[in-house]
């Protein structure tokens, strides 16, 4: 038996921002970091083994709570100002200053690179209302 739906072609699939894929990713590749640098400081006693699973624990589970949270408002604000307390783990195990530095410069290529794709998406759409995308 055939189905009496009419075929209006491919279908077009929604494009998910650029911006939110990003920063999302950069978000949860900080929270494994923050993760193993709690494990770090824990395997070298550099506190208290209480304290260094609290504040680990508690930035990595923040570091994913807000990867959710980008498409929503204030997200990118609140992504922003957690890069502090990761930049912070530093004083504790010194090599994250390096590495969270890293990632605060891939933050912000991610909302940079990821607003600008955004961008000539969104204009691409409005010179071809037709076309359909991958």
């Amino acid at each position: 038996m055939s189905s009496t739906v009419p075929d209006d072609g491919p279908a077009v699939r929604r494009k998910r921002p650029a911006k939110v894929q990003f920063t999302q990713a950069i978000l949860v590749l900080e929270a494994l970091l923050v993760f193993f640098a709690t494990l770090v400081a824990y395997g070298l006693r550099l506190a208290e083994p209480a304290a260094i699973w609290w504040v680990g624990g508690v930035l990595s589970l923040v570091l994913i709570l807000l990867s959710g949270m980008m498409s929503r408002p204030g997200g990118y604000l609140a992504g922003s100002v957690v890069q502090v307390p990761v930049l912070a783990v530093g004083f504790f195990v010194p090599m994250m200053f390096v590495v969270g530095g890293i990632f605060v410069v891939l933050w912000l290529v991610a909302l940079r690179l990821g607003g600008r794709i955004d961008r000539e998406r969104a204009e691409y759409d409005a010179a071809n209302p037709g076309a359909v995308g991958p």
